[in-house]
């Protein structure tokens, strides 16, 4: 039912992310590359219309694997089992609003 990480890999390479990129930056590409790739925009039609598929694609899987993701590892519940890891709780600040 999920992707699997190579689905994952591709999906970030095809928006030009990184490994541990945010929600706020996968909208951020997927919108920069909409905009290139748009095929109103482009000269080749076909081979836009396409790359749109593929665009549009990636960004509803890596969309859905952090919701996913964010659903799994609540807030209240990484607090609970790590009550004084101070890191974890910035990192999960940091990982969600995209800083």
């Amino acid at each position: 039912m999920g992707a699997n990480f190579e689905e994952i890999d591709e999906a970030q390479k095809l928006l030009g992310l990184g490994e541990y990129a945010t929600l706020k930056q996968i909208k951020q590409a997927y919108r920069r590359m909409a905009s290139q790739h748009h095929p109103d925009k482009a000269q080749n039609g076909a081979q836009a219309e396409e790359m749109m598929k593929q665009l549009n694609a990636a960004y509803k899987l890596l969309t859905d694997y952090c919701a996913n993701f964010s659903y799994s590892f609540r807030e209240e519940d990484v607090a609970r089992a790590y009550p004084y890891d101070q890191y974890l709780r910035k990192f999960w600040h940091g990982w969600f609003e995209g800083m």
